[in-house]
């Protein structure tokens, strides 16, 4: 039970001080989706195009952007699912 208090404590500091913060969609579609997006389809921001893409929900985007898609790349470069995860929510976000 002790070492269960003091690992929760340990991540708790972790979290508070930042280290351990999760990805931020932002970052990683400027690094990774934003070259092709402003110039191939779908568009940033062309809702009418995103519409259908985001009808299909969180997870099966991710999905398919795991696997590549076309001309994009598996994971459409970024390194890890969770990078993938967050660039598709801020997509979504931005393209409601």
């Amino acid at each position: 039970m002790k070492r269960v208090t003091i690992a929760a404590a340990g991540v708790a500091a972790l979290v508070v001080s930042g280290q351990l913060a999760a990805v931020e969609g932002k970052p990683v579609y400027d690094k990774y989706c934003a070259m092709c997006h402003k110039m191939l389809s779908p568009k940033m921001g062309d809702q009418a195009a995103w519409a259908p893409l985001i009808a299909q929900g969180v997870d099966a985007l991710t999905a398919s952007v795991m696997k590549g898609k076309g001309t994009m790349l598996p994971k459409g470069g970024a390194s890890s699912e969770e990078e993938v995860r967050a660039a598709v929510e801020y997509l979504i976000r931005q393209n409601k």
